[in-house]
């Protein structure tokens, strides 16, 4: 009860001088707007994009590099972030991890069934079934290929939710024909619109990136002859201009992800890598020192830094900007509390505490804090809109969730308190007397 008629006080206290108040209110929604603007850019870069999941997700990485140069001469103990195509295929055979998934990207030619529609090109994600259910892809029709059409190289497809749109109408195309390439393939899943901020199963190749478009399995590499468009590096000449040529070579290209769920299974297939590796040394290959890593999601995107040093400085600098505009009310609402003093004196006089003082006028200041932070609120939410659209090339998405307005009403407080606790203290240590002799 009490604070409720302290906040009716307060509401009241605003409404006197609503051009003052409104004038508080817009220098705390600017402070808000910029900071949460910033604050959400950054936390969407960089929140778990897999809860409960990212530290069962392991990225492999062995070292097959050159053995007389560094793979990262700034960082000269890392093994290099992709696989060759014969290392990546011999650790699928591992029984260990409970799902793996090799993948790489790619751009396949999808020639529609109508005629009237131009054949286009269709950024491609050549994969193996697990991949789906390790990266918890939602669909909206079907689902992933099954395990044989992995070991069989079936002709096989999943499409995303405007592919779907584009070719099908938006139908249930699950069983339909797709020609992709010179090849006829079976739509066997179509994706729900699925769109995370960071692309966090390949920060090789623009983390910024939407998913691809198209989907299909890594087994169809070989016989459909499917180069990358991803980064290749590769340290060892080798002959010939074929394409099984270049499949057998030090090149290394592709990324592989395995699901371990516990620590026993990681320890083995540690073990495993290690055994893999000392069989490729006896046989000529992985001349450097052993150097294997595991890491688990959350640590492979702190490893890419996929938040750039940029965001963290405009999150800085948001932040500062909000304390800017809260010190820059101190003196406004000092001078406005103080020209309330005879009225404050009076109330001391009739028994009113300073504490009880110093609290309403406080209160005060974060329903000003709170208002603005609905304007900046509002404000950050047309900021957003316009990021995404200087970034619709690339389909940026940056909302505001419930996460970031309960922070947003976190700095609002925050906001509130900065710039009125000096000024509720001041007007709370008005000795009584000196005003009641002026009234």
């Amino acid at each position: 009860m009490l604070l409720a008629y302290q906040l009716r006080i307060a509401w009241k206290s605003l409404k006197r001088n609503p051009v003052l108040s409104s004038l508080l209110v817009v220098g705390i929604a600017l402070g808000i707007a910029v900071a949460t603007t910033f604050v959400t850019a950054y936390y969407l870069m960089g929140k778990n994009p897999l809860p409960g999941k990212s530290e069962t997700l392991h990225y492999v990485q062995i070292d097959a590099w050159d053995p007389d140069d560094d793979w990262d001469s700034d960082r000269p103990d890392e093994p290099p972030v992709q696989l060759t195509f014969r290392d990546a295929t011999a650790l699928l055979a591992s029984d260990v991890p409970a799902r793996q998934s090799i993948n790489f990207r790619a751009s396949l030619t999808v020639h529609p069934a109508d005629d009237a529609k131009r054949p286009f090109r269709a950024e491609t994600r050549v994969c193996t079934a697990d991949f789906f259910p390790m990266f918890e892809v939602p669909f909206a029709h079907g689902g992933p290929w099954s395990p044989t059409a992995d070991r069989a190289a079936e002709p096989v497809v999943v499409l995303d939710h405007a592919t779907n749109l584009r070719l099908f109408g938006g139908e249930n195309s699950v069983g339909r024909s797709v020609r992709i390439e010179d090849r006829e393939l079976t739509v066997t899943g179509v994706l729900a619109p699925w769109r995370p901020t960071i692309k966090f199963y390949d920060t090789n190749n623009n983390e910024l990136a939407p998913p691809e478009e198209i989907y299909v399995p890594f087994s169809l590499t070989r016989p459909m002859q499917i180069n990358s468009t991803g980064n290749m590096h590769g340290w060892k000449y080798y002959p010939g201009n074929e394409f099984e040529d270049f499949l057998q070579s030090e090149v290394v290209w592709l990324q592989m992800w395995v699901e371990l769920p516990d620590r026993e299974r990681r320890e083995a297939y540690e073990a495993y890598l290690t055994a893999y590796v000392g069989e490729q040394k006896a046989l000529g290959r992985h001349e450097r020192p052993l150097n294997n890593r595991l890491r688990t999601l959350t640590e492979w995107l702190d490893f890419q830094e996929v938040v750039p040093d940029e965001a963290k400085t405009l999150l800085i600098v948001g932040l500062l900007f909000l304390i800017v505009c809260s010190v820059n009310l101190i003196g406004i609402l000092l001078g406005k509390f103080l020209a309330r003093a005879p009225e404050v004196g009076v109330r001391r006089a009739l028994g009113a505490s300073r504490r009880s003082v110093f609290v309403q006028h406080l209160l005060e200041c974060e329903l000003i804090g709170v208002l603005g932070g609905s304007a900046g609120l509002g404000l950050s939410w047309i900021a957003l809109q316009l990021v995404n659209r200087m970034f619709a090339s690339i389909d940026f998405d940056l909302r505001i969730d419930l996460t970031m307005v309960g922070a947003a009403l976190v700095l609002s407080l925050f906001a509130g308190l900065l710039a009125g606790i000096y000024p509720s203290w001041r007007i709370c240590r008005v000795a009584p007397a000196t005003h009641l002799k002026l009234q």
